[in-house]
């Protein structure tokens, strides 16, 4: 039971640090004329725990930061779009966090925000009941593998930083 409440308590910590990195990106203008282009700094935190914990928790801490992102930020509209983005992703770096055995992070980071890209341009059709959104797609995908790559170097030195500390 001690360590059950223990392992909550780090989940909760993993998952107020995501929502805090989302709330402050939120608020950072973007300097690309596309919208929806962002960092996805948040995603260094699912990440982090995918690697250090199990795909269930990963999947917790994002979906309560989704949900929590979605209130804090007055953007319930996006909900739906951060939803199917961010179960893509988070299906994706699981199957290549195992795969590459927990390591090559911005791999992994690539991947995941890619996929979150398609995640939301799927729920774009969905919503709009249109196709006509995909030409936004290759500009999702460069960017995708941009902002992926940039934040998985970041897991990357994370994890050395953490491995030297032992």
């Amino acid at each position: 039971m001690k360590r059950s409440v223990s392992h909550l308590v780090t989940l909760s910590m993993f998952t107020t640090m995501a929502l805090v990195i989302f709330v402050v990106e939120a608020q950072i203008p973007m300097p690309f004329p596309i919208p929806g282009i962002k960092l996805g700094l948040s995603n260094i935190i699912t990440l982090f725990v995918l690697f250090k914990y199990k795909p269930k928790d990963a999947l917790i801490v994002l979906l309560i930061r989704i949900f929590l992102g979605s209130l804090f930020t007055g953007q319930l509209v996006s909900f739906f779009y951060s939803l199917s983005g961010g179960l893509l992703c988070w299906g994706g770096m699981s199957i290549v966090n195992h795969l590459l055995k927990r390591k090559h992070f911005w791999i992994t980071s690539i991947i995941g925000a890619t996929l979150h890209n398609i995640g939301q341009i799927i729920a774009a059709i969905i919503v709009m009941q249109s196709v006509q959104v995909l030409w936004y797609l290759p500009f999702l995908m460069l960017s995708g593998c941009l902002t992926g790559l940039f934040t998985g170097l970041i897991m990357e030195a994370i994890v050395s930083h953490c491995k030297k500390r032992k």
